[in-house]
């Protein structure tokens, strides 16, 4: 029996929803940091969600078995940028000087926030390309220059204190330089006070809206259905929470992971330039994706190994 994408819809807002309460609530991040273990435990629950989801569009969606491919393609560019993004956010917390037990209240907010801004930048650079189709040369131009940064930038540090929108708000709020349990916002001798939370907050949210310039043009390489982008993303998105304190444990393991990325966005780049003189299957692309992200993650731990013999 197939069903409709409208059925899917409601589907994947039913999945997406209970998601978002068992990581966000149920689970009750904000009085302790995961351990490690459990961390690696409720990701990969979020993953095997993500993974049946694409089973039930295989055998209950019209042509499920290429849409199928291609939301597994496009969630595995996802995650991976995700995972990038994450150590970004790493740096961000360590920077600001936020304690472990404030950092799932302003991830809470991020994913929250990142969910409304990715489905923004979905719609807008769909509705570009239907619109005017050669703009997707610009983005694989996007997604070619963005591999070469990522390579380039050795992300020692966040300079915060050029950030725009950190300046905008320093500018015109009076700010509390601490951490007032989960507040963004104190009352001081009757002034109203932005603490440090917010300015981290609107750290992680800006990083989030650059990954999502990256990210956004990479998936729609793969697919310009709507639906499959959106499904892709959110699944990609939801349970970041967990995944970041299994990664925060784990960082050092995966020191080539950025690298693996960055070639998967010039792939992606190239293949969305070549697009109207060769079309790359998209088993092909999954199967590159998959060869370069396990191939980075791979050299990294062989090479922690071997640094870890000779020390």
């Amino acid at each position: 029996m197939l069903f409709d994408e409208t059925t899917f819809w409601f589907f994947f807002s039913f999945i997406a929803l209970t998601i978002i309460i068992i990581d966000l609530y149920v689970t009750d991040h904000s009085h302790d940091k995961l351990s490690v273990k459990k961390s690696l435990i409720w990701s990969s629950v979020w993953i095997t969600t993500a993974l049946l989801f694409s089973v039930f569009l295989y055998f209950y969606l019209e042509d499920g078995h290429v849409k199928s491919i291609e939301f597994l393609t496009g969630y595995l560019i996802e995650y991976s940028l995700s995972v990038d993004n994450l150590f970004v956010f790493l740096m961000i917390f360590t920077v600001m000087g936020v304690p472990k037990a404030n950092q799932p209240h302003i991830l809470k907010w991020g994913i929250l926030s990142a969910i409304v801004f990715r489905i923004a930048f979905i719609l807008v650079g769909v509705g570009l390309i239907n619109l005017f189709h050669p703009v997707i040369y610009l983005f694989g131009a996007i997604l070619i220059y963005a591999s070469y940064k990522m390579i380039q930038d050795k992300q020692d540090k966040i300079d915060y204190e050029n950030n725009v929108l950190i300046k905008y708000m320093r500018k015109h709020f009076n700010i509390h330089t601490g951490f007032e349990k989960n507040k963004f916002f104190i009352k001081k001798n009757g002034k109203l006070f932005a603490t440090s939370l917010l300015l981290t907050l609107v750290l992680i949210e800006s990083s989030d809206i650059i990954f999502a310039v990256d990210s956004i043009p990479a998936i729609i390489s793969i697919t310009k259905d709507p639906f499959i982008i959106i499904t892709s993303n959110i699944f990609a998105i939801l349970g970041l929470r967990s995944l970041y304190f299994a990664l925060s444990g784990l960082v050092d393991l995966f020191h080539y992971l950025k690298y693996g990325v960055a070639l998967i966005l010039f792939f992606v780049g190239v293949k969305m330039l070549i697009s109207e003189i060769f079309i790359i299957p998209t088993p092909i692309s999954l199967g590159i994706i998959i060869f370069l992200l396990a191939g980075s993650i791979i050299l990294s731990l062989i090479l922690k190994k071997r640094n870890a013999k000779k020390a």
